[in-house]
């Protein structure tokens, strides 16, 4: 990875690293449930698996921005917007992300790209309206640190294991991959659905749990790099605050692309839905800007 100025979270990067590694250790479990139950056929599915990742890999973001109806924009059309990114990336010395802006009053920013050089960086208009420019500053270099890290590539190849889970259990329900008839294939076919679902509901659970870390480093890194906490928690707050004003139609067709964004379009509520959340509550954001804050006025 090239480097750039974006300062390391050391304790929120060994959580990750401990993350990705169980993720990891599911893939395995995986594959050699795969490969003893299937026989001679695990070879095709395989080769179907590695199809359908290296589609998720180089396309996903591609759909996701288009989903979100991102339209880059040149400096002439939105000189507030490529100049902050300009400031930051001097900064960080990250090369210029592609610049795009969403026409949505949900306001809201995201990141895409498996690469920095093939990286994009959008803000809504309801964004752009509402914030000021230390504030929106403060929220496009949370973008960049995911741009920095190439979080994307990395979430996209944790969350396929929840994929593959998926995919081997309806195989398995619905091909007939696996032959019927001998009491031993009957078990199989019972046996493979049941381990697919299991690995899915501990990989989703993970890869939740990855991505909220990713957040709190993106904050941390992003109000390191400006050298204002205060000015991101302000537009934390403004952002969490302005989205109870959205119609609520608005917001649940934004729901599925929460993972992406700066905030989340529809906030958790209980203890569960906080456990299911791609994002961390705005109270744990917001206390640990204000010890980040803290520390830098020391």
């Amino acid at each position: 990875m090239a480097r750039t100025r974006y300062a390391p979270d050391r304790g929120l990067t060994r959580r990750m690293v401990l993350t990705m590694f169980l993720i990891g250790l599911l893939y395995v479990v995986l594959t050699g449930v795969l490969i003893a139950a299937l026989g001679k056929a695990w070879p095709l599915v395989v080769v179907l698996v590695g199809g359908l990742f290296a589609a998720q890999f180089w396309f996903s973001d591609r759909i996701a921005a288009f989903s979100m109806g991102a339209r880059e924009v040149t400096p002439e059309q939105a000189p507030e917007l490529h100049g902050a990114v300009d400031r930051l990336c001097a900064l960080a010395d990250l090369p210029k992300p592609r610049v795009a802006i969403a026409d949505s009053d949900v306001p809201n920013a995201f990141a895409t790209g498996r690469s920095q050089k093939k990286s994009l960086v959008c803000a809504t208009t309801g964004l752009m309206r509402r914030l000021e420019p230390e504030e929106l500053e403060g929220v496009l270099a949370h973008e960049l640190s995911h741009v920095a890290h190439r979080d994307v590539a990395v979430m996209t190849i944790a969350a396929f294991l929840g994929v593959l889970a998926g995919l081997i259990t309806r195989m398995a329900l619905w091909t007939g991959i696996l032959g019927r008839g001998s009491r031993n294939n009957n078990v199989l076919l019972l046996l493979i659905p049941l381990v697919s679902a299991v690995v899915y509901v501990i990989s989703f659970l993970l890869t939740r749990l990855l991505s909220r870390y990713r957040e709190l480093s993106a904050d941390r890194a992003g109000a390191l790099l400006t050298g204002r906490p205060s000015a991101l928690a302000s537009a934390l707050t403004k952002v969490s605050g302005q989205m109870a004003r959205i119609p609520t139609r608005d917001l649940r067709r934004a729901e599925p692309f929460n993972a992406f964004f700066f905030a989340p379009a529809l906030a958790s509520g209980g203890a569960m839905s906080r456990l299911l959340s791609s994002h961390p509550t705005l109270e744990q954001r917001l206390d640990r800007l204000g010890r980040l804050s803290a520390e830098l006025g020391r």
